[in-house]
This record gives structure tokens, C-alpha cells and sequence, in this order.
């Protein structure tokens, strides 16, 4: 038996025609046809009428039943509409044709309502009254008038209503990205600030939408840090208000650490760790510069080369090195200057001389520097002359070395004011030189058959006794003879010793 929703097919009628008799039988066959094809005409005509007036009223719609109610209202009381259902008058009598359309509109109402049903039960799942109530009643408001159309065989409204219901939830599905974002920035601003209730409620909320998302992960791990890095925050701040900026900028960088993500951690952190590092800088500028008045160069350089790894662009780092570069460079010539004099007083002019060329260095302009190694190296090399004679007596004794020192005698004695270095250095070389020009009495004696040259003296010939007036010094004597081996003798005469006799003749034959 078909289901009474089913459309009903219309039943095709034939009337059947009687076929022409053979015309032997046609005459017997016509009295007979007579009879019957009157009572068949009827018959016929009581069918249709039948099919046309009876048959309708056996194919109404019974009262429905639970199963024929649409599923959008299973469970719920009827919703609220703004059009009442309108009470059906008696249906004009069917036809199949109609009910062919009744049953197309039908379906049609059922096909949107298979998609509305499934994206309303996943919306509500996913927390769409909590998050979209107002708009998930306006849908559920149209289903609900669209029921009520249902239930009265008003399929197109019916399914006009359907529709409207689809095209607001899909509206809500297609907004859960957009909301899912909402409640993350919900979510990350309460984390900012430490509010953990809307925390909580903005996490919920993404929970429902979007489960599996990597955000929503993030942001709960940072959830359960979110108490020790706001503790954090407050000690900086307390530390902030005391002064501390280190302590401060330390608490800082653990909540940092501890919450890479937290804006609000990284910029009170990028504000306090500037201030405290331009803390840092003019504290070491102060540093620098209390170290330069006290002229502890050494001290204020490392105090501004402090000052300039915390601000490397800095102006006023290069203008206080300046500073210190110039008092340090007048520091050290007035050293240079002190000690030059110094030394000069001391005659210690090869010493005198190194200082001053050391302030020409620092500033080939400089007066003093010039004027005194003008002054210096002149004496330093006399005093260099006069160390070497007074170092090598010896060579005194020759006439050329005699004669030369002679004259730098001369020279250091027409200084003035000449000082106790120099007066002593004179008077010795005067002694020493005289010494070495006094000659003393030699008695040279021989074989007088020895030919007798006393080198860079004279050549004495034979003798037997020859008295010879030699400076102090050390000399050679030669004795020569035919038919024997020369001889060399070596003799020196010291000032203040009377010298021994000298003895030379050839005795060994050739």
C-alpha cells in the first residue's frame, strides 16, 4: 500500500472499440452488440465520476503525526511567529496533476530543511547560544514559521522560511572565524592586563569554536605563567619606583623569559633597560669627569669608554675624550717641561735632550721644547766629548788627541754660567791633559853596535846610554843588526813614576 505522501500517478483509461465482424457474421453480430454497449457506456461514466468526486476525499492529508513533523521543531514548543497559521479550508477536490506539484513543493521544503538541521545541531555544539543567541533565535524563528507553513501543506512559504533559516546559520558558521578571532584578542588582551575571569571565558569560547587551534594552545600555555609573570611585573614596578632601575630591568627580563609574547613585558622592558643604561651613561660621564679634574688620565678614560659602549654615537663621549686627550697632552708637556728644566740644572743633558724631543712629538710647536733642545744639545755633546777624553786618559799622550781636546777645553770653558758637572769635568781634563803633555826623563841603553828607533819619537842610532824626554804614554823601541834578529821592546811611562831604564840590543845571530 503507497505511503499517503506519496503523489498519486494518474491511472491512464482506454475504452475499448469493437472490431468490424466479418460480413458473413455482421448482420447475426449486430442485434447482439446492441444490448450491451448501453450498460459498458455506463459503467465507464460511473468511474470517472468516481475518480473526478470520490477518490480525493480518500487521499487528504491525516492529522500529523510526530514522524511528519519537521525536525527543526522536535522538542521544542512552537516558536513565536509573526504570521499565525492560517486555518485551511476544505481542499477543493485533487488531482493527480496536483498533487504531483504538492508533492514536488514538498520535497523541496524537506531537501532545505536536511541542510538546516545538521548546521544548526553543529552551531549549537559549538556554543552558538552562548556566543550568537540573539541571531540562533532569529534563526530558529524562521524554521519555526516554516513548520507551522509545513503543517498546513503550505510547502512554498514553507520552504522560503527554511531558507531564510539556512542563510542565517550559514551566516553564523561563516562568522566563526571571525568571532574565533574576537575571542583571542579577548583572550591575549586579558592575558596582557591579568584579568584571568575574561581569560577564562575567551579561552572557553575559542575552546568550543576551534578546538584543535595552535593559538588557542598558545595562549592557554601562557595562561598558566600568566600569575608569576604579572608577580613579576609588580616587583619591577616597586623597583622602578625605588630607583632601582637594575633590579628593575632584571625582573623584567624573568617575566620576559618567562612570556616571550607579552607585549606589555616587552616594552616595560625595552623603557627601563634605555633608562637604566642612560642612568648608567651619566654616571659614567660623572665618573670621567671627576677623574679628569683630579688628572687621573688612565681612570677617566676608562670612565668614558664606558659611557661611550652604552651610547656609541654619542656626541658628548667624543667631546669629553677630546677633552681628556688635550688635558692629558698639556699634563705631559708640562712633565716634559719640568723634567727638561730639571735636568738641565742637573747637567744631565743627553736626558734633557730625550725630554724635550719627547714634547716635540706631542706638538712640534711648542716654544719651550724647541728653545730647550737648542740649549741642551750643544752640551750634551761636549759632555759626551769630555766623558770620553776623561774615560781614556791614555790617549792623552797623542799630540793630534792633545790638540783636539784642547780645543773643547777652550769651548767648555767660555760657558757661563758653567755648573759644578762641567767645572769639575774641566778641571780634571785640565789636569789630565797636562799631565799627559809634562814629559818625564827615559834612559834607553844598548850594545853600541844596535841600531836603536823608538817609534813615533826619533831614530837614536848605536848608543850605549841615551837619556830620552817622553810624555806619558806607552812606546816601542826597535834594535836592528846585521847579521841578527831585530828586536822589539815594549816600555810605558806613567806620570808620577820615575821609569825604569830601558834595555835594547840584538844578541841572538841569524
Amino acid at each position: 500500500m503507497s505511503s499517503p505522501n506519496e503523489p498519486v500517478k494518474p491511472t491512464p483509461f482506454t475504452v475499448a472499440e469493437p472490431q468490424a465482424a466479418p460480413a458473413a457474421e455482421s448482420a447475426a453480430a449486430h442485434s447482439g452488440n446492441q444490448r450491451w454497449i448501453v450498460p459498458a457506456l455506463l459503467i465507464l461514466l460511473a468511474l470517472a465520476l468516481a475518480v473526478i468526486f470520490w477518490l480525493p476525499g480518500r487521499l487528504q492529508t491525516p492529522v500529523a503525526t510526530p514522524e511528519a513533523v519537521p525536525a527543526a521543531n522536535r522538542g521544542n514548543p512552537p516558536a513565536e511567529t509573526t504570521q499565525a497559521p492560517r486555518e485551511t479550508p476544505a481542499e477543493a477536490a485533487a488531482s493527480p496533476w496536483s498533487d504531483a506539484q504538492q508533492a514536488r513543493l514538498r520535497k523541496e521544503a524537506q531537501d532545505v530543511l536536511g541542510q538546516l538541521l545538521p548546521l544548526q545541531f553543529e552551531l549549537e555544539e559549538r556554543g552558538a547560544d552562548s556566543w550568537a543567541a540573539e541571531a540562533l533565535a532569529s534563526a530558529m524563528a524562521a524554521a519555526g514559521r516554516g513548520d507551522a507553513h509545513y503543517q498546513a501543506r503550505e510547502f512554498v512559504p514553507a520552504r522560503e522560511q527554511y531558507e531564510d533559516s539556512l542563510a542565517q546559520l550559514q551566516a553564523l558558521e561563516a562568522a566563526i572565524p571571525e568571532i574565533l578571532e574576537e575571542a583571542l584578542q579577548r583572550a591575549a588582551a586579558a592575558l596582557e592586563a591579568g584579568d584571568r575571569e575574561t581569560l577564562a571565558a575567551a579561552l572557553a569560547q575559542a575552546a568550543l569554536l576551534a578546538p584543535d587551534s595552535p593559538e588557542l594552545a598558545a595562549l592557554t600555555a601562557r595562561g598558566e605563567s600568566m600569575e608569576t609573570r604579572q608577580a613579576l611585573l609588580a616587583a619591577a614596578a616597586a623597583a622602578e619606583a625605588k630607583g632601582d632601575l637594575a633590579e628593575a630591568e632584571q625582573q623584567l627580563r624573568d617575566a620576559a623569559e618567562l612570556d616571550p609574547e607579552s607585549r606589555r613585558a616587552q616594552q616595560q622592558l625595552a623603557r627601563v633597560a634605555a633608562a637604566h643604561s642612560q642612568q648608567r651613561f651619566h654616571r659614567a660621564m660623572s665618573e670621567g669627569y671627576a677623574a679628569l679634574d683630579q688628572g687621573s688620565f688612565a681612570e677617566a678614560r676608562s670612565a668614558f669608554q664606558r659611557a661611550g659602549k652604552l651610547q656609541a654615537d654619542s656626541a658628548e663621549v667624543s667631546s669629553a675624550l677630546a677633552e681628556l686627550q688635550a688635558a692629558e697632552t698639556a699634563a705631559r708637556l708640562t712633565r716634559l717641561r719640568r723634567e727638561g728644566s730639571s735636568l738641565e740644572d742637573s747637567e744631565a743633558w743627553e736626558e734633557a735632550v730625550a725630554r724635550y724631543r719627547q714634547a716635540l712629538k706631542l706638538d712640534a710647536t711648542i716654544v719651550f721644547a724647541q728653545e730647550g733642545l737648542a740649549r741642551a744639545e750643544p752640551r750634551a755633546r761636549l759632555d759626551r766629548q769630555l766623558r770620553e777624553a776623561l774615560e781614556a786618559p791614555e790617549r792623552l799622550a797623542d799630540p793630534a788627541v792633545a790638540a783636539s781636546l784642547e780645543r773643547v777645553l777652550q769651548q767648555a770653558r767660555a760657558l757661563s754660567p758653567r755648573g759644578p758637572v762641567l767645572a769639575g769635568q774641566v778641571a780634571e781634563l785640565e789636569q789630565k791633559l797636562a799631565q799627559a803633555t809634562t814629559p818625564l826623563t827615559v834612559t834607553l841603553r844598548s850594545d853600541q853596535q844596535t841600531e836603536v828607533l823608538v817609534q813615533r819619537v826619533a831614530r837614536l842610532g848605536q848608543f850605549a846610554e841615551r837619556s830620552l824626554e817622553l810624555r806619558p804614554g806607552t812606546y816601542t823601541a826597535v834594535g836592528s843588526r846585521d847579521g841578527y834578529r831585530d828586536v822589539r821592546q815594549t816600555f810605558t811611562i806613567h806620570h808620577g813614576e820615575a821609569p825604569p831604564p830601558v834595555f835594547i840590543a840584538c844578541t841572538e845571530p841569524i
